[in-house]
């Protein structure tokens, strides 16, 4: 299930936006929401205990920062696609190569820690759901060839359990496994956070996002 799932969620929702083409972006926002809160909060509950527990807290806070610091570089490519943002012109033809390598590489990162951590799975999966949403409607809805649309789709979906096996088989990975999921920890942080920064629209108070965010905070200590 664990090279499954985040496969299904991705390819499920690109082929639920192609049949259906969902217009009430409300309810991804609430989802997105609820994404980030979980994410973030099983990232405080499961990983910062074992990594700040088998390594020198320094260097462990040192990778965390380089974390943050990955996620923010890789953005510059993504432009915010990873907490549902695609600033890209949809007019154009052009695969959008940076956009997907940087998504690559954030979902191949994403696979990392679930060899060792099976809850984290759930983060990443419900993380996954909106963000391809969004990105199958900024596809489907440009002027991409359809081939190339379903051959982002469908290696995109492929990168997390890609990172799942090479954690599961490398010894290098093995070796370094502390290390790197606090790297993982620093790009989860980032996204989670700027998630919940970008809920709050303006700065005002929205009672249904307050109760999906505590609901995912509540649902991953219950896990």
């Amino acid at each position: 299930m664990k090279y499954l799932l985040p496969i299904l969620g991705v390819l499920l929702s690109f082929i639920f936006v192609f049949f259906t083409k969902p217009k009430n972006k409300e309810v991804f926002k609430l989802l997105l929401a609820f994404s980030g809160a979980f994410l973030l909060a099983l990232t405080v509950f499961e990983l910062f205990p074992e990594v700040y527990g088998s390594a020198e807290p320094k260097t462990v806070g040192v990778f965390i920062m380089l974390g943050i610091l990955l996620q923010i570089f890789l953005e510059f490519f993504s432009k915010g696609a990873e907490h549902g943002h695609v600033h890209l012109d949809p007019e154009k033809s052009d695969f959008p190569w940076m956009l997907f390598i940087s998504l690559c590489i954030h979902s191949l990162l994403e696979g990392l820690p679930i060899e060792n951590h099976g809850t984290i799975l759930y983060g990443i999966l419900i993380h996954k759901i909106p963000i391809a949403i969004i990105l199958s409607i900024f596809l489907l809805s440009s002027k991409i060839k359809l081939q190339s649309a379903i051959f982002f789709i469908v290696l995109f979906s492929l990168m997390t359990p890609i990172g799942t096996y090479i954690a599961a088989n490398y010894e290098f990975i093995h070796r370094y496994a502390v290390l790197l999921n606090a790297l993982v920890i620093g790009v989860f942080l980032h996204i989670s956070t700027v998630i919940l920064f970008e809920s709050s629209e303006a700065h005002k108070f929205n009672l249904r996002k307050l109760v999906v965010i505590i609901l995912g905070i509540v649902i991953a200590y219950s896990l």
